[in-house]
Formats: C-alpha cells, sequence, structure tokens
C-alpha cells in the first residue's frame, strides 16, 4: 500500500491484513527522532530524516528475512522505493548524490509485491486528513508540499511496472469506517491479478 502523507494507507492496511489473514509490516515514523525537528526546519532537518528512515527500513527487511516472512502473506503501508521519492523530494543535490552512496552501499533488497495499491488524493483532502489526525508537529504541512509529494508518487507511478499496480482515487471513500467502501474495495483488490488499474469510486459511496 502507497500513497502521499495522510491518504489513508496504515488504517487500510490493518483491516487488509486481517482479511487476508496476514502478517503486517508497517512503516514506524514515531521512532524517528529527526522527523518532528523536519517538520519544524525541513532544510536543516531532511538529510538525516531520510537517513535514518532508509536504515530504518533496511533493518526491517533484514528481521523479515531472518523470520522468513517473504514466504508467507504479508501485507505493508509501504514500499521501500517511498525513500527516494522523499528523498529526490526533500534534499538538495549534494545530500542526494550522498544518499544515493549510501543507498547502494546498503543495497537493500526488497521482494516484488504481489500487488501494489496506490492511493491517490488531492492535496486539499491530504491536509484535511492530516489535520484531522491531531499530530501536531504534522500541523505545518502546507498544500504546496503536500501538491508537490503527489505530484512525486504520481510521477513514480506512472513509469512503475515492477508488479501489479491497483491505483485508487481515495477522495471519496472510507474503507476503515464505512463498511461498505471496504467490501468494495476489497473486492477490487482481490480482482487484479496484471498489469495496471485505475479504480475512481463516486461521491455516492458517502
Amino acid at each position: 500500500m502507497e500513497g502521499p502523507i495522510g491518504v489513508g494507507k496504515t488504517s487500510l492496511v490493518n483491516r487488509l491484513a486481517n482479511s487476508f489473514n496476514g502478517e503486517l509490516l508497517l512503516e514506524k515514523p514515531d521512532e524517528n527522532p529527526f522527523l518532528e525537528r523536519f517538520y519544524q526546519d525541513s532544510r536543516k532537518a531532511a538529510f538525516p530524516t531520510q537517513l535514518y528512515f532508509l536504515f530504518q527500513r533496511s533493518q526491517q527487511l533484514q528481521e523479515l528475512r531472518n523470520r522468513d516472512l517473504f514466504r508467507s502473506s504479508l501485507v505493508a503501508d509501504f514500499m521501500l522505493e517511498k525513500d527516494r521519492i522523499f528523498a529526490g523530494l526533500n534534499l538538495d543535490r549534494d545530500e542526494l548524490e550522498l544518499y544515493e552512496k549510501v543507498y547502494s552501499r546498503l543495497n537493500p533488497e526488497a521482494p516484488v509485491p504481489d500487488l501494489v495499491v496506490y492511493l491517490q488524493a488531492p492535496a486539499e483532502v491530504l491536509q484535511r486528513r492530516v489535520r484531522g489526525r491531531s499530530r501536531p508537529h504534522e500541523a505545518t504541512l502546507g498544500l504546496d508540499y503536500l501538491q508537490r509529494l503527489s505530484d512525486a508518487y504520481a510521477e513514480f507511478f506512472h513509469h512503475y511496472n515492477a508488479s501489479p499496480l491497483l491505483i485508487i482515487n481515495a477522495a471519496e471513500i472510507n474503507p476503515v469506517e464505512r463498511e461498505e467502501d471496504y467490501q468494495l474495495l476489497l473486492e477490487r483488490i482481490c480482482s487484479v491479478r496484471s498489469g495496471k488499474h485505475y479504480f475512481n469510486p463516486g461521491p455516492l459511496l458517502l
């Protein structure tokens, strides 16, 4: 499951893991000691924030290899590739060059997903949802940043072809609290076997 901040990845992944009786692999942003500083001053804290996430995800992947969970059903609320999306967005040229060297040296490898679900929503919707979850350090996220992040995700998935891809307009649905929306989404997820697909539920589901 992928998509920009506030689009609803983690809540949906928890429901999907129950439906598929799968293991959860979740981001752990609260463990990043630089994240709050990034929201306060992104220019100063972007590089250590990105490095921490890179090392954290590499460690998560290694722990999964040790537990051999790659052979089990696994539902995740992030892809390793998202690190490069955020790095390209937030780092200057020299920092990005150094980041890429560290990335190459670590050589993190993740299994190719059976399916990637990419959730989209307009920046205004993302901002409303971010503010609604009442995390004080996220209050500084502006529309400009959320729009640039959404554009970066859209560019990445425009070229993505490593696995089946389902692109969902999540602006008008609430699959976490509304059962009808969740079942509709689950049915569509289970139907995708190959290729790139688009799902645009209308406002009548609200």
